[in-house]
């Protein structure tokens, strides 16, 4: 019986600190699961390189000069974190059986691969790898964060509690999966509208390796706002319900002036009046605002621009595929 071949896809954005310490971290795992007979040794550690100004490619290539079980891909510019691991999953898709992506920072517990192996041997399709506690995340990120869970859950999202983007994906969970078309990407939300039969392992996570994380809180907000609005349109069902709260609230205000000025009790006043013109302008300005991301992820989806373009490959030294689009 032939043997799965692996591919661990790890996307990299200017991580030259901690690249050279979490290479033997991956590396090492890849050894012990061909050593235990669980995988095939053609498998990969696939780097993706996320148009990193440092330098970050030419330490991917280097590595796979060394060992063959590596090899990378440079994309052409920076495309964000989603977009890479977009383009590993798909560069990997017909060259393995199965594909992990976790992040380079060496926070996620790479020996939870083990369990993702064994469920895959047991028919699983897709494993999604899970945080057992955030104990080593603030007060602050681990309130928000589930809360943001618990807000997709809300909106009608299908997505898994407390999972990021490490996660195991069958070869032919990720064939049906690059049917999805979709230029703005929240792969924690899509992976699990692929469906077949699927499970959870969970981890701990720990501190970073080395360097310094590239997702500010600024960068968060981005995934986590991207994330509701490519996910559900809830956000535009709310804001037809509330309008129309507001309209018979408006007529019940309208049925009371009427009788207050008939009954000749009516006393001007500038207050309630700025106090309305104040929040129906608001009201007004919000539900354009929520509208117009909606309208604006529309003109970006109709173009068809390539969610990447990959312009190097390891072993293929002074060859550039600027052509090789993924639309």
């Amino acid at each position: 019986m032939r043997k799965t071949v692996l591919y661990i896809v790890v996307p990299c954005y200017n991580e030259e600190e901690v690249l050279p310490i979490t290479s033997g971290l991956f590396l090492g795992k890849l050894n012990e699961l061909i050593g235990a007979g669980k995988i095939s040794d053609d498998s990969r550690v696939l780097y993706v390189d996320d148009g990193s100004r440092d330098r970050t490619w030419e330490i991917i290539r280097s590595l796979a000069a060394q060992d063959r079980h590596f090899a990378g891909i440079q994309q052409s510019r920076n495309r964000g974190h989603q977009n890479a691991v977009l383009a590993g999953l798909m560069e990997a898709m017909e060259k393995c059986d199965a594909a992990i992506s976790i992040d380079c920072d060496g926070q996620d517990d790479v020996n939870a691969m083990d369990g993702m192996i064994d469920a895959y041997h047991d028919g699983c399709e897709i494993v999604y790898g899970v945080r057992a506690n955030r104990d080593s995340d603030s007060l602050f990120k681990r309130i928000t964060a589930e809360g943001y869970y618990r807000l997709l859950s809300f909106m009608g999202a299908d997505v898994v509690f407390n999972h990021a983007d490490y996660r195991l994906m069958s070869s032919r969970a990720l064939r049906e999966f690059s049917q999805f078309r979709e230029v703005n990407l929240f792969l924690r939300g899509m992976v699990p509208l692929v469906g077949f039969k699927s499970t959870c392992v969970s981890y701990d996570r720990t501190e970073r390796r080395a360097g310094k994380s590239h997702y500010p809180l600024r960068k968060m907000l981005r995934l986590a706002f991207d994330g509701i609005t490519s996910l559900s349109v809830r956000p535009i069902s709310l804001v037809a319900v509330t309008g129309l709260v507001i309209f018979l609230l408006s007529l019940i205000g309208i049925l009371w002036v009427l009788i207050t000025a008939l009954c000749g009790s009516a006393v001007p006043g500038w207050a309630s009046t700025a106090c309305i013109v104040f929040l129906m302008g608001g009201l007004q300005a919000l539900f354009l605002g929520v509208i117009g991301v909606y309208v604006g992820k529309i003109y970006l989806e109709v173009k068809g621009r390539p969610r990447y373009i990959i312009s190097a490959r390891t072993g293929e030294e002074g060859e550039t595929e600027a052509g090789k689009e993924e639309k």
